[in-house]
């Protein structure tokens, strides 16, 4: 919890006063697809993400009047020196993914950047899911005993 939602928390509320005197500040939380659906073995991380989508949908509300924009972005597996996940659920999870694989990192970096455009100026309180179509199935990972 300190770690994903109390630090966005606490950094929103220090950067508050700056970006209120810009009239024009853009908050992308990441998230994950863990905060849009289940999976079994992760409780606590899939709440922690879900936090971050409601604390963006809330900074929306509360912060508009001041120009100020808040989204998340949720990804599934990304393709990094991190992500190696169990093969038996990677197998399950890109046969549930439509385009079948996992996300490169510019695939995220991309749809970050252009939050923060003024070409994005009319989005604020979504989380967006950059999961290669994952959530369109409802995805709900159960492991095999």
């Amino acid at each position: 919890m300190s770690t994903n939602v109390e630090a966005a928390y606490h950094f929103c509320q220090l950067s508050h006063p700056l970006f209120k005197a810009s009239s024009n500040g853009s908050i992308v939380f990441m998230s994950s697809v863990a905060g849009i659906i289940s999976f079994e073995c992760g409780s606590i991380y899939g709440l922690t993400k879900g936090a971050l989508n409601q604390l963006a949908r809330n900074l929306a509300c509360e912060w508009a009047k001041d120009g100020i924009r808040a989204n998340a972005v949720a990804p599934n597996v990304v393709k990094t020196s991190q992500s190696q996940p169990d093969v038996r659920f990677k197998e399950e999870l890109f046969s549930r993914t439509p385009l079948g694989r996992a996300g490169e990192p510019n695939e995220v970096a991309s749809l970050v950047v252009f939050l923060c455009l003024p070409a994005a100026s009319y989005i604020t309180g979504q989380t967006i899911c950059v999961d290669g179509g994952l959530t369109v199935n409802g995805f709900s990972y159960q492991p095999q005993a």
